[in-house]
């Protein structure tokens, strides 16, 4: 049973397993059980994300997104938390979609209900850094759910791609427009037109992971320690840093060098600027307000 008080009590020297097991959170408005995921707190400041169906390989369904939405929501509204891991298991991050949950679906059905918008819907609002460690397959769906994270590390032998393309459909969960951007449109309509994977090695190679590594033990410590130290940061700051390189994405360069010069300027009255720039002068280590 994990809830964010919890959490605040399991910080401890981070001894990495890839296991099975069950948490619970605890919201102010009700309790949810996750089944799906595990969550705790390895370092200061960081909360980490587990997907927990080792037997699926992780696939991912409306269950366990229901569950990994509501976690980040509370991650992300909890003042003590400063970024979030996002991981699976050394065999799989996320194998796919759970197909037994759409193999019947009808184009009605698919339409009225708009069938998977929740498994991106909360991602792009969670203004509180995410960092993907990707080990084993992730591909489709979980694929797509890296693509999400802000930045993403993985193993040398993690295997990416879209292979909707041999079930007869095309990925659905922002596969084909977050990949194009991320490699380029004549990379990306080879992936997705062919199903072909791509490796760990490759998306360092390619852009889509900012850090490779040789183990997925050795990824997943990497992205907690990058966490932690992001979580040292003024959040203030964070967040709006977070904001502005997303808006790249966005806004044409003139609108997008406007954007960011006015949130630089607005930075000015906070009162961490103050602090950051009077730590550097006298040679301290800031000490953050988070104001």
């Amino acid at each position: 049973m994990t809830s964010i008080r919890a959490l605040r009590q399991l910080r401890a020297p981070c001894r990495l397993s890839f296991g099975a097991g069950s948490s619970r959170f605890n919201s102010s408005t009700s309790q949810s059980t996750y089944e799906n995921i595990l969550v705790t707190a390895p370092k200061p400041g960081v909360g980490l994300i587990t997907l927990n169906r080792p037997r699926a390989l992780n696939a991912l369904s409306s269950a366990l997104f229901r569950e990994l939405n509501d976690a980040l929501r509370q991650l992300d509204d909890d003042k003590t938390t400063g970024a979030i891991v996002l991981t699976g298991s050394e065999k799989a991050f996320a194998a796919g979609a759970d197909i037994k949950e759409m193999k019947d679906l009808s184009f009605s059905e698919a339409f009225n209900t708009n069938f998977i918008s929740s498994w991106s819907s909360t991602i792009p609002g969670v203004r509180t850094p995410l960092i993907a460690a990707v080990n084993g397959h992730a591909l489709g769906g979980g694929c797509e759910l890296a693509l999400m994270a802000d930045i993403i590390y993985c193993s040398s032998t993690a295997a990416f791609g879209q292979p909707e393309i041999k079930l007869g459909i095309i990925p659905g969960a922002g596969g084909s427009q977050r990949l194009t951007k991320a490699i380029g449109k004549s990379r990306a309509m080879e992936l997705i037109l062919t199903g072909k994977n791509f490796s760990g090695t490759e998306a360092g190679q390619w852009g889509v992971a900012a850090r490779v590594f040789d183990t997925a033990e050795a990824c997943v410590q990497g992205a907690i320690d990058i966490a932690a130290k992001i979580a040292g940061m003024s959040s203030l700051s964070v967040k709006a840093a977070k904001e502005v390189v997303n808006k790249s994405h966005d806004l044409s360069l003139r609108d997008g060098l406007e954007y960011e010069r006015k949130v630089f300027h607005s930075l000015f009255g906070s009162r961490d600027q103050k602090i950051g720039m009077a730590a550097f002068a006298e040679k301290k280590k800031p000490e953050w307000s988070h104001e």
